[in-house]
């Protein structure tokens, strides 16, 4: 009779750990097809146009490959002293504890890459949330970026809003210069909780979104792929004109770049090529452009017949061709190419499990290339991750920023 029970028990066990087995499996082939579902509804339909809907670029491409491969060797580059910025502030709103400053600044990069950016994209904006009773050198600051398939999410999100509501839309959406600029707000919402413990938030609008969005784009959306190197370039150096500005200027003891999806990947060139230790944490991000764009979802979000088309006027480009040659170009967004940070220990990549937008070799490739970095996992998929793990991320951001020292003014 003993020896039936514990059979029973071993298999009630063995049943009961299958079945938890499979619940998982099942939960995390649910994140995966959620992520293939949204990007099947955004990507597949007519709701908006494809990325490089207006193909390679011509001339601006040339031109930014070449300044892009300036970066190789690296080693130099990494040590080439930030250029300062000078943001304008005015205040948006202020309290006993805290205040939100906006501010613009003239975009720092040298006149060539000035001219291939379209107008709207010369000055850049910035949000600026922190504590007030702290003095800068006992704080932290993260700078936080976003990549075009959050700022498509977002969106989206505010058209199925729009529908649901009969067309009328929230007056607090529309004001995209106020508070309620969801190209700011998602990132503002991160970093809100991060007061308590000293660390401000600082929020890059990118070019190319926002109010520093070409006119003749759509959505999120970029029209070329010299776009995409152009937008990378510029976000970098911005990027550290405004690391520069928080530990110079405003005298910040710590300071760190994050960032979701291909604002990820921004975020750990930042990191890589910032000449003194800071936190890099690039959130739910590959290590190169060629896996968002030719591997994942977004592989059914980019124009490849457009492509195709700009290419064979000069040169016959089959189809095969075009989706070649754009994985060479974005070769050189490969992060792993870049140097290792300053302080590599202060690097933590947060990654999805069952993301449909990034496999999991992309992520490992990553800390494989920056040994002493740390990977966690968050349960989701690219799209559910970005909605539900906000802890997870303020919990990387705040243990990188603790493995740094102090600055010393």
């Amino acid at each position: 009779m003993m020896i039936e029970s514990g059979l029973c028990y071993k298999s009630l066990c063995s049943t009961a750990l299958f079945s938890s087995q499979m619940v998982s499996i099942n939960l995390g082939a649910l994140h995966y097809f959620l992520d293939h579902i949204y990007g099947a509804f955004v990507h597949r339909t007519k709701l908006s146009t494809p990325f490089f809907s207006k193909g390679w670029g011509g001339s601006k491409l040339d031109l930014l490959e070449s300044l892009v491969k300036q970066l190789f060797p690296i080693s130099e580059v990494q040590n080439l002293p930030p250029i300062m910025v000078q943001p304008i502030w005015k205040m948006v709103w202020e309290t006993k504890n805290a205040c939100l400053r906006e501010g613009i600044f003239r975009t720092p990069c040298e006149e060539r890459l000035i001219s291939a950016l379209p107008p709207e994209s010369y000055n850049a904006r910035v949000a600026f949330l922190s504590p007030k009773l702290v003095p800068p050198q006992k704080m932290a600051c993260v700078v936080h970026l976003a990549g075009p398939v959050m700022v498509e999410f977002r969106q989206q999100l505010l058209l199925a809003g729009t529908v649901l509501q009969g067309g009328r839309k929230k007056a607090g959406l529309q004001n995209s210069g106020g508070t309620g600029d969801h190209t700011f707000e998602r990132r503002l919402r991160l970093g809100g909780p991060l007061l308590k413990q000293n660390i401000a938030t600082m929020v890059l609008e990118s070019p190319f979104y926002g109010l520093r969005r070409p006119r003749l784009q759509h959505g999120a959306k970029l029209l070329c792929v010299s776009d995409l190197l152009l937008l990378g370039r510029v976000t970098i150096e911005e990027s550290r004109g405004l690391l520069h500005w928080l530990e110079e200027e405003a005298g910040f003891g710590k300071t760190g770049i994050c960032g979701l999806s291909m604002g990820g990947v921004h975020a750990a060139m930042v990191g890589s090529l910032y000449p003194r230790p800071i936190a890099t944490l690039p959130f739910l991000a590959p290590h190169s452009a060629v896996v968002a764009f030719c591997e994942g979802v977004l592989k059914y979000a980019t124009a490849w017949e457009a492509l195709r088309e700009d290419a064979e006027e000069e040169t016959g480009m089959t189809l095969e061709q075009a989706k070649q040659r754009l994985r060479s170009v974005l070769s050189l967004t490969d992060v792993t190419r870049f140097p290792v940070p300053k302080y590599p220990k202060a690097v933590i990549f947060v990654a999805a499990t069952d993301d449909g937008y990034i496999p999991k070799h992309s992520v490992w490739e990553l800390q494989k290339a920056w040994p002493g970095s740390e990977v966690r996992w968050v349960t989701g998929g690219h799209i559910s991750s970005f909605i539900l793990h906000n802890d997870a991320f303020r919990k990387a951001i705040v243990d990188a920023l603790g493995r740094l020292q102090w600055r010393v003014s």
